[in-house]
């Protein structure tokens, strides 16, 4: 029998841990593709093969979040980062003004490349001086007149910050759903525009699934250019230009595995008691370890915490390491510790991290 593979707990913000299943399937496949005598890295796109594994993965997108046929689905290059341009582009034209929540460092970019773009942004909400550790309730927050759209960050990655409910406005919501993408439903009636690049959630880096409504699509800027204008993605069925292939394929298999355990359903309760294992741990702690955030907004995907000093958080991440725990080392901008756990961490990694956070402390507390 062959040998089992080493596999750590990989709790790194992204590119994010995959389902062991997935990689084997992949790895099985990559010199020959179900028969096809060549590897699908090597495939034209237009090939049947190329094509039916692209509309099978855009299709199960549709499946697992219900989205309606007045939206579109499209998978494009250049990750989240390329939407924070793009998006303004195409909706702030003619001097048009959009809404911009400030949560924290990704929000901060998408800001930063609205202004950048040519677009009126109007700042509804800026949490830097609470040091992006609260939102607004969703209850009080109102869309500019005549404004374009409403933008948000759903889950800040590095703040570990996220968006429990969405405010209901009168202009259509924007959402870079990168790091909780596919972890719990979307209420279609309220978005206009949702974009999240793979690798935080859902496969390796190197492709972005947009999905965008008809009404926004109308109001795209026709004179942006070919590859940056959201409608011609759409009218060529996101494969505009050669697509990257082998992510989408990648990104298709993590998708049919989550349908095999109950799709977003499953994918959101399993996210509540994974990260609830990670803030309970802190609780028992004595305060050993804490945790900055608003209880309200505490993230399921990216369990943020400090210790007691910069020397234990340093011990913390070297000895979790060397127990198979790794990528726990908070974002530099920010130090401390961070534990995300996508969709793809079984709950195994979190009961294991939780255990050695509770040996740590005994030991160094």
């Amino acid at each position: 029998m062959p040998t089992p593979p080493h596999r750590i707990h990989n709790f790194s913000a992204g590119p994010c841990t995959l389902p062991l299943t997935v990689l084997e399937e992949i790895q099985a496949e990559l010199t020959d593709y179900r028969g096809t005598g060549m590897s699908v890295v090597e495939m034209s796109h237009r090939s049947k093969p190329v094509v039916e594994l692209h509309e099978r993965a855009l299709q199960s997108v549709r499946d697992l979040l219900a989205v309606p046929d007045s939206h579109h689905v499209v998978f494009l290059g250049g990750g989240a980062t390329m939407q924070f341009g793009m998006l303004p582009l195409n909706l702030l034209h003619g001097g048009k003004t959009a809404d911009y929540t400030h949560s924290g460092a990704w929000a901060k970019k998408a800001i930063a490349d609205a202004k950048a773009a040519g677009g009126n942004v109007h700042v509804v909400f800026d949490g830097s001086g609470d040091g992006f550790t609260t939102l607004p309730d969703p209850a009080t927050q109102s869309s500019s007149e005549g404004s374009a759209y409403y933008h948000l960050t759903s889950n800040e990655t590095i703040g570990g910050l996220q968006w429990k409910n969405f405010p209901t406005l009168d202009a259509p919501l924007a959402a870079d759903m990168s790091s909780d993408f596919l972890s719990r439903p979307i209420d279609w009636s309220r978005f206009g525009l949702v974009y999240a690049g793979a690798q935080k959630n859902i496969g390796p880096a190197g492709v972005c699934v947009v999905i965008i409504s008809d009404e926004l699509l109308q109001q795209c800027n026709g004179e942006q250019i070919n590859y940056l204008n959201y409608a011609h993605h759409v009218k060529g069925e996101s494969m505009l230009n050669t697509p990257p292939v082998f992510q989408i394929y990648a990104v298709g298999l993590v998708l049919d595995w989550l349908k095999e355990r109950g799709g977003v359903a499953w994918a959101q309760e399993a996210a509540a008691k994974r990260s609830g294992t990670l803030y309970n741990a802190m609780a028992e702690s004595g305060g050993f370890y804490r945790c900055p955030v608003d209880e309200r907004y505490r993230s399921s995907m990216n369990v943020v915490f400090r210790l007691p000093d910069e020397d234990l958080e340093a011990a913390f991440v070297k000895q979790a390491a060397a127990r198979g725990l790794d990528g726990l080392k908070g974002h530099r901008s920010v130090g401390g510790c961070r534990a995300s756990v996508y969709n793809a961490m079984p709950q195994a990694g979190a009961d294991a991290l939780a255990a050695f956070m509770k040996d740590f402390a005994a030991s160094s507390g």
